[in-house]
């Protein structure tokens, strides 16, 4: 703590208040730390008259500044003036956003004569300060005199000068004292040191005039005065001259006695007394006693005034809302008092208006706020005041949540008080800023927006926002708009797609719509039947599922997709799009078309056969593939062969087909291939096995050779050709004339080539013919000579294809021809005489008519017309099909059930109508309700699967075939009860492709080349790999070695052996190994060399020996080599093929001998 300080003898002496500044100080200029440009408009000085107002201004501008710099405003250097406001000082202050501006306003009101003087402006802002000085004259303004009162700034309760800027203790301590303290000046020291008693302080002052004289006992005595805030702690000091003199501390001259508030230290010479906690009864007069002296002070407390800590906050609610109003001052249990607009605020019982406190912060509480309260509520304390400005927004009309169609105009208002309040608009939290389509309108208290044509974005969250006010409007507005598919983007004809079956589909339909629209894919559409008398409808769509597993539908933002992971032909039909959600509905349909290659044709049938040719016809397959048959391929094979052979190469565009270059008398089988722009379909069945053979040609040089009374002889030649199937006989026939009938004269056939016609009368002219017969048929006749036109059969175009009538229509044919002289006319039913009673035939000149009145199945068939002219003859086939409803499949089985599916097998029915069977329709019924339901129509296999199915019911199924007549009468029901059952999942075996093994041959170990000896065996080895197993050929030199018994072929798991017995310089050559299989063929070579046997013999001295050597022919020579020239070998026989050689050694030697074969052809 300092000590007190004194000034010279010379000069009156001075005093010091504790911790405070010395009087001889207040004199020098205050350095201000250093300035920085803040205010960009300073204050000016100024001067007014006596009641006048005055205002001061002052600009600090916020560009590079974060939050709102601090303001303060004082009189003099020390008075701040913000715990002067009231009536007579109002600070106001304000920001500007567009130019970024603080502006500060000091207004004085009413101004008095004590209100001139020097006033300051202090900004500060973090590390930056600045401050400007400005003068105030008050015109009219007279020093007082006389008068030395100081009053100090009071707020207590019934003062009549509340509020008022009081500076009458500034101006009383002006007037100097001449008698007592002239150069003292007390103004300064009564303010800089808060001090309220100025009276008592004088009269204390004047006590220390007195000069002292120098203290025996005391060193150093005590200050004349110390100061000492509130609360604080203060050291009394003195220093004694004897420390051994005994020392009491006296207050107000009571001894002090040690305790926790007061306590005594010493230190060397110095005995120091501590006050902790100073409080107002503190503020007294203290003294120390040390023997016979004496020294005293005064301790001054300075009561600090009131501050404010947190300024009260602009409120702005909305009516019938709660308002508190918050302020935090620097002491606890401080007197306020709250003000709304300059008057007292009411608190009494009754009032609307509360008034709390805890601790340091108090609270103005309005419960139910009214319009009425609008208005500026201040709070007022010894050390300044707070204002805050109150102002309630009644909402008269809230926004509204909307629903708009897509292009429609929008508009929002409403309604609020007060009218002049401002606002802005939102849209999910963004600022809305008026343009060409949006218009923001404020009249009075109406506050609109419109927009002109809304669209989606403008969609959202719509907030309206008082300025000022935390309360805001809220509206939803959602944008609607019907959905809509948009099939143009498929570029689809006729909103068709087609797919080949085996691959993936994938459409992808935009759609649009807000909101999102639910999107259903259903195939089916509404099917109608008609029985007669009965019209029914029924609709089988078929929901597309989200999980399905090969046909799925999928929805996304802006597209729905329909994907088909593997197409089948069952999945060809309509699948219609329905589009929904709250602002409509549409709807759009899409036509798949699923092609594959056809079925296979009908087997094919071969009704006439010749030489080396014959006719063949069949039926188009039941299903084309959905693309129409462009044509078909035909092959044939002998029946035993399995190579079938392709006989055009060009499309057949007919069902009708004449193979040629066949051989007579082989038995052969043809096929049938449909084909359509996807592909070619499987093979059809078989033919029956056919015999290309011929008739034999007419028989040659008829000519009569005797004439009787009732006899004619003729004879004749045979005919030039009669084929493989060679000559049965001939047969005689001869016609009146005048008649078209011919009459056979021999009942059996005649080998002879002579012939007697007896049975005739006399004067008959007649005509002869012979007719050669083998298996294949008669031959054309050999007639006598006459003038005829041949017959010709005009078959109508609707006769050319199969005539298709259903059981008991009438059938009426009339086939016209031509010949002269009448032709004959004769009708085949399958090959057999027609009997008149079933179907009627009427002949004439030129047609031939076949009628039946009332058509049964038994009248289907081929019906063959023959036209004959003599020896001329014209056939034509007509093929007549009676058709009637087909009978019920015959035997229908559960084959699995599981999970909620069923697999059903059936065999098609026994009598099929004669008609093809086109397909089966598939009914199930619920054993409770027995109720049937068609689940399927026109399918065409024997197998299906039924799906969807409900768990827990016991099913039934019957199957209906179907022709083209129609739906059999009844269904075969099965004979055990489906049972639906809750299982658990299922694991799915994987599929697995078959590896293909085939392979052309390849040979993975060649022969080599081989020398081998003579008389032994020998083997060449290789192998070879292939699939299917190949065919193994040895040759030597290019030629096949077949049934010879020198060779012996081997050949197991690929490794192919040829071994040669015994072979000879004979069987030397190129020796190939080839493997054929349908793949390809591969070969290998090798040479092999055969040399002759060598004899290697060891004879002893003196000895002779004979040896024989088996040759493999006849023409051998013998050449004995020895190793010594007194060695002699002679050969001496040669019987076949065996050598005789002697030799008589002298000498031990090695014999070695070659035998050469010389070979003949």
């Amino acid at each position: 703590m300092p000590e007190p300080t004194k000034k010279d003898e010379s000069q009156p002496e001075v005093w010091s208040l504790g911790d405070g500044q010395a009087p001889e100080d207040l004199d020098k200029q205050i350095e201000n730390p250093p300035l920085s440009t803040l205010l960009i408009e300073k204050p000016q000085s100024g001067s007014i008259s006596v009641g006048g107002d005055i205002t001061f201004i002052a600009k600090v501008e916020a560009k590079d500044l974060l939050r709102k710099p601090t303001v303060k405003w004082f009189k003099g250097k020390w008075m701040d003036l913000a715990s002067k406001t009231g009536k007579h000082l109002q600070l106001k202050e304000s920001f500007d956003r567009i130019t970024k501006v603080h502006t500060f306003e000091m207004h004085i009101i009413k101004a008095k004569e004590n209100y001139a003087g020097n006033y300051r402006c202090e900004v500060t802002y973090k590390d930056k300060f600045d401050s400007c000085s400005f003068d105030l004259e008050v015109k009219g303004w007279r020093c007082p005199s006389c008068c030395f009162a100081l009053r100090g700034f009071c707020l207590g309760e019934g003062q009549d000068d509340a509020g008022e800027l009081d500076f009458s203790g500034e101006h009383s301590l002006l007037e100097p004292k001449q008698e007592e303290v002239p150069e003292v000046d007390y103004e300064k020291i009564a303010f800089m040191y808060g001090i309220t008693d100025l009276r008592g302080l004088l009269r204390r002052l004047k006590k220390t005039k007195k000069e002292e004289k120098k203290s025996e006992a005391f060193a150093k005595k005590l200050e004349p005065a110390y100061q000492v805030d509130k609360g604080g702690k203060i050291r009394l000091i003195v220093d004694l001259a004897d420390p051994t003199v005994e020392l009491k501390w006296y207050k107000n001259g009571q001894e002090i006695r040690p305790a926790p508030k007061y306590i005594f230290e010493h230190k060397g010479t110095q005995r120091i007394m501590v006050i902790n906690n100073c409080q107002l009864n503190d503020d007294a007069a203290y003294s120390v006693v040390a023997g016979d002296e004496k020294s005293t002070t005064e301790l001054f407390v300075k009561v600090l005034p009131v501050n404010i800590v947190k300024e009260l906050e602009a409120v702005k609610t909305t009516v019938n809302e709660r308002i508190e109003l918050e302020c935090e001052v620097s002491e606890e249990g401080a007197q306020v008092k709250w003000m709304k607009n300059g008057v007292e605020v009411p608190t009494g019982v009754r009032s609307r208006y509360r008034v709390k406190a805890e601790g340091t912060k108090h609270w103005l509480i309005i419960d139910d706020a009214m319009k009425e309260d609008t208005g500026t509520y201040s709070i007022m304390a010894t050390g300044g005041t707070s204002e805050s400005h109150v102002q309630p927004l009644k909402i008269l009309q809230d926004l509204q949540d909307m629903k708009i169609l897509l292009g429609k105009p929008l508009k929002l208002h409403c309604e609020i008080l007060p009218i002049n309040v401002p606002g802005r608009w939102y849209r999910n939290g963004q600022l809305i800023q008026p343009n060409d389509r949006i218009s923001i309108l404020h009249r009075a208290k109406t506050h609109k927006m419109e927009i002109e044509s809304s669209v989606l974005h403008d969609a959202g969250d719509y907030t309206f926002v008082p300025e000022g006010y935390s309360q805001s409007l809220s509206a939803k507005v959602h944008i609607i708009d019907p959905p809509r598919v948009h099939l143009e983007a498929l570029n689809a004809p006729d909103n068709t797609v087609t797919i080949v079956a085996g691959n993936k589909l994938r459409l992808e339909v935009p759609i649009s719509g807000e909101p999102a629209p639910r999107v259903v894919w259903m195939k089916g559409e509404r099917v109608s039947m008609q029985q007669p008398g009965k019209r029914f409808a029924f609709v089988l769509p078929q929901v597309i599922l989200e999980t399905g597993n090969r046909v799925r539908a999928e929805t996304f933002t802006d597209h729905t997709s329909l994907t088909i992971d593997v197409a089948e032909r069952e999945d060809t039909g309509n699948y219609k799009i329905v589009l929904q959600n709250e602002a409509g509905e549409d709807t759009a349909s899409v036509k798949v078309k699923v092609v594959d290659i056809p079925d296979a044709p009908g087997s094919p049938l071969v009704p006439e056969v010749g030489g080396d040719w014959c006719s063949m016809t069949w039926d188009p397959p039941h299903y084309d593939g959905g693309s129409p048959i462009l044509g078909y391929f035909i092959e044939r094979k002998k029946k035993q062969s399995s190579r079938w052979m392709r006989l055009n190469f060009d499309l057949c565009k007919e069902t009708t087909f004449e193979p040629k270059k066949m051989i007579e008398g082989v038995p052969y089988e043809v096929r049938i291939f449909a084909v359509n722009a996807i592909g070619v379909s499987k093979p059809s069945e078989p033919s029956k096995p056919f015999i290309p053979l011929a008739v034999t040609s007419e028989p040659t040089m008829l000519v009569v050779d005797d004439v009787t009374d009732t006899t004619v002889t003729m004879k004749w030649r045979p005919p030039d050709t009669i084929g493989a199937a060679g000559l049965d006989g001939y047969r005689v026939e001869y016609c009146i004339e005048g008649t078209d009938e011919w009459i056979v004269a021999n009942k059996e056939l005649t080998e002879k080539t002579r012939y007697t016609i007896t049975g005739l009368t006399m004067e008959d002219k007649i005509l002869v013919r012979v007719k050669a017969i083998n298996a294949a048929g008669e031959s054309p006749p050999r007639t006598t000579q006459h003038s005829i036109l041949p017959p010709k059969i005009r078959i109508p175009r609707h006769l050319k294809q199969t005539y298709i009538r259903k059981v008991g229509e009438v059938v009426n044919l009339v086939v016209p021809f031509v010949g002269k002289p009448r032709p004959k006319v004769n009708w085949l039913k399958d090959g057999e005489a027609i009997e008149p009673s079933q179907v009627s035939i009427r002949n004439s000149d030129c047609d031939s008519i076949i009628f039946i009145r009332k058509a049964e199945r038994k009248h289907s068939g081929k019906y063959k017309l023959t036209v004959q002219v003599e020896k001329h003859m014209d056939t034509a086939l007509l093929d007549i099909q009676i058709v009637d409803l087909p009978g019920p499949p015959q035997c229908v089985r559960i084959e699995e059930v599981w999970g909620v599916n069923v697999a059903l097998d059936w065999t098609p029915p026994k009598d099929s109508g004669n008609a093809p069977i086109t397909g089966y329709t598939i009914q199930k019924a619920d054993k409770k309700t027995m109720e049937w339901y068609t689940c399927l129509e026109h399918y065409h296999r024997t197998c299906i699967t039924i799906s969807e199915l409900v768990v827990g019911n016991e099913y039934f199924f019957r199957v209906f075939s179907e022709n083209m007549v129609g739906l059999s009468e009844s269904a075969t029901t099965t004979k055990d009860i489906a049972v639906i059952m809750k299982e658990g999942l299922q694991l799915k075996s994987p599929e697995y492709i078959d590896y293909d093994f085939t392979e052309a041959p390849k040979f993975t170990q060649p022969l080599v080349n081989i020398c081998a000896i003579a008389g032994y065996n020998t083997t060449l080895n290789c192998s070879v790999r292939a699939n299917p197993r190949p065919k193994v050929i040895w040759m030597k030199n290019k030629i096949i070695i077949v049934d010879d018994p020198r060779y012996r072929m081997f050949s197991n798991q690929g490794v192919c052996s040829l071994e040669i017995r015994k072979p000879s310089p004979f069987d030397g050559g190129m020796y190939t190994c080839k493997a054929i299989n349908d793949l390809g063929e591969a070969q290998v070579d090798c040479k092999l060399e055969v040399k002759g046997q060598s004899v290697l013999q060891t004879v002893k001295l003196g000895y002779s020996f004979t040896f024989e050597i088996a040759c493999p022919c006849r023409m051998t020579s013998v050449e004995c080599h020895v190793s010594s020239t007194s060695l002699r070998a002679n050969v001496y026989t040669h019987v076949h093929t065996n050598v005789y050689v002697h030799i008589h050694t002298n000498v031990y030697a090695h014999i070695h001998t070659n035998v050469h074969t010389h070979s003949q052809n």
